[in-house]
């Protein structure tokens, strides 16, 4: 009896030596990819020269965009926008414009990301002047009329000229803060004679 375990024993071990190499290879081996082009980050629509309008409960445009060109990618859900314009008309009656070079608009459309040459522009009303803010990055959630950025900000007015780095507006309070370096010049107006 002891005569066959010691034969079958080669055997038994040469197996359990195989079937460990197998587990092993599968074990660090990376993940087969899906052949259904979901991994890819290929887009699945372009569109040129593109405007869409959002509008609210009460039927009131809330929102515009505009594009050059829109590219929408499946993998991450994103829309990539060449060119944008968007135009917010809600709060008061003065609406907010925002151009950039390009955004990237995320997969819910509640945020976007302008980069490249942005420059926010708060129309006159009442008694307020044209308000301009220029910034290379600018995070817009358009739901929550909220602007904000981390970079170098510029931001100018008929009387007023501040920098700083970083900065948040708050289109429904007209609060606007900034974060850090902050410096500005103030011209008082002059009385009319």
């Amino acid at each position: 009896m002891m005569h066959r375990i010691t034969s079958w024993f080669p055997v038994v071990l040469l197996a359990a030596v195989a079937a460990m190499t197998v587990w092993l290879d599968q074990q660090v081996q990376p993940p087969e990819r899906s052949r259904d082009g979901k991994a890819r980050h290929d887009p699945d629509y372009i569109v040129e020269k593109i405007a869409a309008t959002r509008f609210g409960p009460d039927g009131l445009a809330r929102y515009s965009l505009s594009a050059r060109r829109m590219v929408h990618y499946p993998d991450d859900d994103t829309t990539h926008l060449e060119a944008p314009k968007l135009v917010n008309f809600s709060g008061t009656s003065a609406t907010v414009t925002v151009t950039s070079k390009t955004a990237t608009i995320s997969s819910n459309g509640e945020n976007a990301y302008l980069t490249d040459d942005v420059r926010l522009v708060r129309s006159a009303y009442a008694d307020k002047s044209e308000l301009t803010m220029e910034t290379s990055y600018l995070h817009v959630i358009p739901d929550a009329d909220i602007a904000r950025t981390d970079k170098p900000v510029r931001v100018s007015d008929a009387r007023i000229l501040i920098t700083a780095v970083g900065l948040e507006f708050n289109n429904q309070t007209r609060i606007m803060k900034f974060l850090s370096n902050v410096r500005g010049r103030y011209e008082k107006s002059k009385p009319m004679r």
